[in-house]
């Protein structure tokens, strides 16, 4: 027969449990459990079995242990986990990739019904269509002013209808009419609300990102440091090539407009001095634009010469048909 712990070495038991798992993991999802069930709750865990543990407790519970943890062993960063400890929520301790961990959990969401005096979640909306109601039945349309028909002996809705709005009560009536309908408009799980790793906390969103976001978000930073950079003239690793080219130009242009010169300036001058040595350059450019053209009308002219013969050889084909 097993032994019946007290309150106390309940307590005993889960401050070694969690204390454990703060020593061993590093990463850590902090969930929002409203809504659901043990055994929902039960499969989650197997689901996760491996590679992942989900602890549930009580806030005041998990907090008093976390700074208990955090006196001994003195790693003051699971002090962050505290202030997220707010609501129905509870710990998945994990070592796998951390994307990977959420998109498991958010496989093992349910179904559930509209239940009397429940936050709606999500926007809930009445296809129209048949309902397999008998006629007795349009009372309960009345009262939500949804509009209906007969048709073939059962109660038909004529347009879709915005039930209930995301935020709202549900009520009595609405919790009727959709369990008649057999709707069950909610879905319910765990949902990730923030991401603990190595002291550091951030949201759930930043797992979306990709290397392409990262190296965009990163190019864009670096565009506007050096931006800044020149504007200041303040040298940084991004500004110095921009500070360097635009002192280029302007000891360039001071050459050009005076006497003063120097070796990189000379070939500059040379051709300020003499446009045509600009043509010299673009010379070779278009001789080779040229060779291009001749080739592609010897090319034509060959095609041309193919069609002639073809059509010859049909012509004489075709007289002696």
């Amino acid at each position: 027969m097993a032994i019946k712990l007290t309150k106390a070495q309940k307590k005993i038991n889960y401050d070694q449990k969690l204390c454990r798992l703060l020593e061993e993991y590093t990463q850590i999802l902090i969930v929002a459990a409203d809504n659901v069930g043990s055994n929902q709750l039960q499969n989650i865990r197997k689901g996760l079995r491996g590679e992942s543990i989900v602890l549930m407790g009580k806030n005041t519970m998990m907090k008093r242990t976390v700074k208990l943890y955090a006196e001994k062993s003195g790693n003051n960063g699971v002090l962050n986990l505290i202030p997220l400890l707010v609501g129905n929520v509870g710990l998945v301790f994990t070592k796998g990739d951390l994307k990977e961990v959420r998109e498991e959990i958010a496989k093992y969401k349910v179904g559930a019904p509209a239940r009397v005096g429940l936050i709606a979640p999500i926007d809930v909306v009445v296809p129209p269509g048949n309902t397999g109601l008998d006629p007795s039945q349009t009372s309960f349309f009345q009262v939500l002013n949804i509009p209906t028909k007969i048709n073939k002996g059962t109660v038909e809705i004529i347009t879709p209808v915005e039930l209930i709005k995301k935020g709202d009560k549900v009520g009595s009536s609405e919790a009727a009419l959709l369990s008649k309908l057999g709707i069950r408009p909610f879905s319910y799980g765990l949902i990730v609300l923030s991401v603990y790793e190595d002291g550091s906390v951030f949201s759930p969103e930043v797992l979306d990102l990709t290397e392409e976001d990262l190296v965009q978000k990163f190019a864009s930073g670096l565009s506007i440091v050096a931006a800044m950079s020149v504007a200041l003239s303040f040298p940084t690793l991004a500004g110095a090539p921009h500070m360097f080219i635009n002192a280029y130009k302007n000891v360039l242009s001071l050459a050009v407009a005076t006497e003063y010169t120097y070796p990189q300036a000379e070939k500059v001058k040379e051709y300020l001095k003499d446009p045509s040595k600009f043509a010299a350059l673009a010379a070779p450019v278009a001789a080779g634009g040229g060779d291009t053209v001749a080739a592609t009308a010897s090319a034509a002219k060959e095609e041309a010469k193919e069609e002639e013969e073809s059509d010859e050889e049909d012509m004489c084909l075709g007289l002696f048909d």
